[in-house]
């Protein structure tokens, strides 16, 4: 894309059709724009192709689970600084453990409240778009 978003876009991955269509309306409703992917292979071909500004990565994927999907956008130098929030319906500790050693940048235990979910968006978006202007401040400061 050229130049900057006006509305920040959030790829999600989800199998399950009516899931993923109450997080897009949310999503929309809440002020971003809103791609989709149905498997991991899908999501790992629409990050690359849009540059989304955040995922939501379901785990439990067909074709490609979303722990495989997540290595995979991690370890890719051109989609490594997208934060994922990991989504799952498993709560047990060993799953937000296991996501966030994938490379997830948070994990949301599905269902879960859609307020608390872009809440979780804003803080990531928010967190990174500082640590941005952190490294920005700091190039600036180095002598040429």
């Amino acid at each position: 894309m050229s130049g900057p978003r006006e509305q920040p876009l959030v790829l999600i991955v989800e199998d399950y059709q009516d899931a993923r269509e109450m997080y897009a309306a949310y999503l929309h409703f809440s002020g971003f724009d809103v791609a989709e992917a149905t498997n991991g292979v899908e999501a790992i071909d629409k990050a690359n192709e849009l540059m989304p500004d955040i995922v939501l990565m379901d785990l439990a994927l067909p074709r490609m689970d979303g722990w495989e999907a997540t290595r995979r956008l991690k370890s890719d130098e051109r989609t490594s600084h997208i934060p994922i929030v990991a989504l799952t319906g498993h709560a047990l500790a060993g799953f937000a453990e296991g996501a966030r050693q994938a490379g997830c940048d948070a994990f949301v235990t599905k269902p879960c409240l859609p307020d608390a979910l872009v809440g979780e968006i804003r803080r990531l978006l928010e967190a990174q778009a500082g640590d941005a202007g952190r490294q920005a401040r700091a190039a600036n400061r180095r002598p040429s």
